[in-house]
């Protein structure tokens, strides 16, 4: 039986680096019979998180707000592996999955912890013009440490400055591998 894999694609070009990757990293996990379901969450509603503590980890709707992160929330619940796609900014992820991953704080609030440990593995996948991704890859790997997940690796595409620049490159076929390698 094939895990739940969900992927927070943080890009906010449908047809970007970032989301070559995304296709790429799904067509392996799909091939090994892995669900995959990808949240673009540059087309989707959703705040920043208020730090108001009022989230309850056991409700449908953890967090006090209502937007499209109650879309996010049953799925990532209910997965094996979570995805982290995103474009480098700022040597770090764009602000599309910081707010969307800030706001799963809700699952680790209350009484029934959703978030952190439950055997919850994770990955990385990110392109970029340049490719200082060390800041990156330590927030990544603290956010995993934080949270008990696995890490089951990344991939970093640097040099691809316009949309398309990572096709035919190493790194999309590093992506389905590490797709294809969650069985």
């Amino acid at each position: 039986m094939g895990r739940k894999i969900v992927i927070l694609n943080g890009s906010p070009r449908r047809s970007g680096n970032t989301s070559a990757l995304v296709k790429s990293f799904a067509a392996g996990a799909e091939s090994v019979g892995n669900t995959v379901t990808e949240f673009f969450l540059n087309d989707m509603d959703i705040h920043g998180c208020k730090g108001c503590f009022g989230g309850h980890s056991s409700q449908k709707f953890p967090c006090v707000q209502r937007d499209d992160m109650d879309k996010i929330y049953p799925a990532v619940k209910a997965s094996d592996v979570v995805v982290l796609a995103s474009p480098l900014y700022y040597w770090t992820m764009s602000g599309q999955i910081r707010t969307a991953f800030d706001r799963l704080f809700a699952l680790e609030e209350g009484e029934d912890n959703r978030l952190r440990g439950n055997g919850k593995a994770s990955a990385l996948l990110m392109a970029a013009e340049g490719h200082g991704f060390g800041d990156a890859v330590c927030y990544f790997d603290h956010l995993l440490e934080h949270l008990q997940w696995k890490n089951l690796g990344h991939v970093l595409a640097g040099g691809n400055m316009h949309a398309g620049d990572v096709q035919g490159k190493a790194e999309i076929q590093q992506a389905y591998a590490l797709g294809k390698s969650i069985a």
